[in-house]
């Protein structure tokens, strides 16, 4: 069985088309419905149903997709491992917590920049369940997300532990205050799937208040532009209330530990193979935090254990 045949037949699957496929692919129709053919009598099924919109996957079909895409990541990353054993180089999509991206990313990312010239790197912000999903089906070799993972497919490594807080305007003096904001409350989040939203929500169960309604945003900046402005409130990691230039505008509000500690945690799938590129990278990570740690420590603002090398 040639690999590059089980590429034409995902990229059929996907598109749901010959000519879409040879598009996407960069060939001639004729070239994606022979390679189809091919796959079909070697394996002796139709794995295609034709008709006038194009062509749906039949029952084979379906059986052959999560093989057809292992067999290929592992193509990929057994021809990645080989070239890229002196100088890695090739392409690594990594994902992020919008919070994570901002704050704790820029000099992992410079670092692995500089170390790594020739590697072509992606960054994809995302919610935590969003980022998971795409780890699981291979879109992207890793991610940096909130604990606990406790997927069996996938492997996580703790990076960070971030300090949680209730935000609320600079009239709001404690943490109900905060949480009651409004009558009835309302939160202001990111979109479903958010691993901060859903502690948010919780803490209210737990303190049995009126289910707040829920204000989505599309970034942090206009969610903590709108708690200043008195609309509402917020579940935040301390340090992105700090950094924001309307820090002087919030107040924040310290939830029970199981709220407030939340671990940030690198998510990559247990079968995949560690390329010499996603090691420098995780190595450039566990680097940032080391130093990080430390110099939390000299400055005597955090206990030793704020962060997990």
């Amino acid at each position: 069985m040639d690999v590059a045949d089980l590429n034409f037949f995902l990229a059929v699957a996907r598109t749901g088309g010959v000519s879409r496929a040879a598009t996407e692919l960069l060939t001639v129709q004729s070239n994606v419905s022979s390679r189809i053919r091919a796959l079909e009598d070697e394996l002796g099924v139709a794995l295609f149903r034709r008709h006038a919109r194009g062509m749906t996957l039949t029952a084979s079909g379906q059986l052959l997709v999560p093989y057809a895409e292992r067999i290929t990541q592992l193509m990929r990353e057994l021809t990645q491992v080989v070239r890229d054993e002196g100088d890695p180089s090739g392409r690594v999509s990594i994902g992020s917590m919008e919070s994570t991206a901002g704050l704790r990313l820029p000099k992992v990312l410079s670092s692995f920049s500089a170390d790594c010239p020739k590697v072509d790197l992606t960054l994809s912000i995302d919610t935590t369940d969003a980022l998971i999903g795409q780890v699981l089906d291979q879109r992207l070799d890793g991610a940096f997300v909130c604990g606990p993972v406790r997927d069996p497919e996938l492997a996580a490594e703790p990076v960070f532990l971030e300090q949680l807080v209730v935000v609320g305007d600079a009239s709001v003096v404690d943490l109900d205050g905060a949480l009651m904001r409004r009558c009835p409350p309302r939160i202001l989040v990111l979109k479903a799937g958010c691993a901060y939203r859903g502690r948010l929500e919780k803490l209210y169960e737990d303190r049995d208040l009126p289910a707040p309604s829920i204000l989505e945003l599309s970034n942090l900046d206009g969610i903590l532009g709108c708690v200043a402005a008195g609309m509402g409130t917020t579940l935040l990691p301390l340090a992105v209330v700090t950094a924001s230039p309307l820090a002087s505008t919030l107040t924040v509000h310290h939830p029970p530990p199981e709220i407030a500690r939340a671990q940030t945690v690198f998510v990559r799938r247990r079968d995949a193979v560690e390329t010499p590129a996603i090691a420098r990278f995780l190595a450039c990570a566990r680097e940032a935090t080391s130093r990080e740690l430390l110099q939390a420590v000299d400055r005597h603002t955090v206990e030793p254990d704020r962060l997990i090398s």
